[in-house]
């Protein structure tokens, strides 16, 4: 830990939800999603001296996906979410003070301990502990008046090796001080496998009539797109015939680049290579084949890390996503033939950071690029929970970042006028109002990322988080709090 890391300790914790209804049904996996709760956290602060400052976090609860149990529905994967988000905070309003990272990794294994005793997996585990700890990291750089950026050049968090021991020796600081986030991101479009692909089968369903495009034809013209996420089903003829036909749109682009989601649909690597090789012998996926990326978590969490993919990532880029559930994964991927691992906010910021400082040191040692994160969505609603994610993505100096929450959510759904007001006056870059509402801007495919690189905090204008938690009190929407050490949950109507 650098000796310059502020002190501080977690004096209090306010969670607050919102339903969010999707614009478009949103297929991933087995699930297919049309509403979802947004959780909200609020984290008061003190630092050594007594001053105090307020930090704020958001992220969806998508529902199967931290657990794919079929036996369970919606309202269970909220609840476990719930839960995680409760433990997290009773464990750090318990671990005293210290700089922000230490308080972190004081608590980040006994947390997935407690949450594995009450039947939660590891990324549930992780959502809770993400959640509490963006939010204080939040307080930390408004404390200071520093954008995420120049306060993680400085690493006025104390980030060191303590929770990833394989990079003792590695110059932490260094890297850290290097971070240079660019100014606008590209957007890499995500293609359900429910979608629409064009106007004429946009026109045989249901439509939404917003004025916003309803199929991938229409997403090209809109946003000049050129980087494309494509979920997989699972079975090798029917994803072969699936990628042709979403190939027979994007052919039409001077030039592109895509990404597989296998959303642990494959049964083991054997599966994989069928479909890989239904691709070699197509030719009308032989222009897509030579874009493809990277194919990202094909296998099931519980055996994708128990048996060897080399014959499949000798052909293309494979990474985990899914089965990033604690710090250990990537490592354990490496070993597996695995090259990548996902960047998601929603599994923890500090463990981005330190998976792209492994990522540096293995292509190091290996002299080679072949090691890498990419940046992955989970449906993020325009506002903090977007800002936040791009501020991290910028941050791991991703390229491109899936970004789908532009097309299936409904802009900033549910939040009043002036929450809305508030973000298209501090990050006008990032929106444009349509219907009322703040709706992220994607222009020749770029995300602009200005204004919240810019801001004091963690990718959020002041202005605008204080005008979402006014708006959420006055909602009465808490569900849990705590104060000093004593947590209060509360059931939401």
């Amino acid at each position: 830990m650098t000796s310059s890391a502020p002190t501080l300790r977690l004096i209090t914790a306010r969670s607050f939800e919102r339903a969010v209804m999707l614009r478009l049904p949103f297929r991933f996996g087995v699930a297919t999603l049309t509403e979802a709760r947004q959780l909200f956290v609020e984290a008061e602060v003190e630092f050594a001296g007594g001053a105090r400052a307020t930090g704020y976090a958001a992220e969806l609860m998508v529902p199967k996906w931290f657990d794919k149990n079929p036996a369970l529905d919606n309202a269970d994967n909220e609840a476990q979410l719930r839960q995680s988000l409760e433990l997290a905070i009773a464990a750090m309003s318990t671990a005293g003070s210290g700089a922000a990272f230490a308080l972190h990794a004081r608590v980040e294994a006994a947390h997935h301990k407690a949450a594995a005793a009450e039947g939660l997996g590891g990324l549930i585990a992780s959502f809770g502990l993400a959640l509490i700890d963006r939010a204080m990291l939040d307080a930390l750089c408004r404390h200071h008046g520093l954008p995420v950026a120049e306060a993680m050049r400085r690493n006025i968090a104390g980030i060191d090796a303590t929770t990833a021991p394989d990079l003792a020796g590695f110059d932490i600081r260094g890297f850290l001080s290097r971070l240079s986030p660019a100014p606008v991101i590209r957007a890499r479009h995500t293609v359900g496998f429910a979608d629409a692909l064009t106007a004429a089968d946009a026109a045989n369903r249901p439509r939404v009539g917003d004025g916003l495009p309803e199929c991938l034809e229409d997403e090209l013209a809109a946003y000049g797109l050129t980087r494309f996420k494509l979920k997989l089903s699972g079975q090798p003829d029917a994803d072969t015939a699936h990628l042709k036909s979403i190939a027979g749109v994007l052919d039409r682009l001077p030039d592109y680049r895509a990404t597989l989601d296998g959303n642990e649909q494959y049964e083991d690597e054997a599966a994989l290579l069928d479909l890989l090789d239904r691709i070699d012998a197509e030719p009308a996926l032989a222009a897509l084949k030579s874009r493809l990326l990277f194919i990202e978590q094909p296998i099931n969490r519980a055996r994708a890390l128990s048996a060897s993919v080399r014959k499949a990532g000798a052909r293309v880029a494979l990474e985990i996503d899914e089965s990033d559930g604690d710090i250990g994964a990537f490592p354990a991927a490496k070993a597996a033939g695995y090259t990548g691992i996902s960047s998601k906010s929603c599994k923890g910021f500090y463990r981005a950071l330190l998976n792209a400082m492994r990522a540096a040191k293995w292509n190091a040692e290996e002299k080679t690029d072949r090691y890498f994160l990419s940046a992955e969505d989970l449906t993020t609603q325009a506002g903090i929970a977007v800002q936040q994610d791009l501020a991290l993505a910028a941050l791991i100096g991703a390229g491109h970042v899936e970004r789908n929450g532009h097309h299936y959510v409904d802009g900033m759904a549910g939040a009043n006028a002036r929450e809305n007001a508030a973000f298209l006056a501090a990050h006008g870059d990032l929106y444009r109002p349509t219907d009322g509402r703040a709706r992220l801007v994607i222009t020749g495919g770029n995300i602009a990322l200005g204004s919240l690189l810019a801001a004091p905090g963690l990718g959020v204008d002041g202005k605008a988080a204080r005008a979402v938690f006014a708006a959420l009190k006055d909602e009465d929407t808490t569900t849990t709090k705590i104060i000093g050490t004593k947590i209060i949950g509360e059931k939401v109507p």
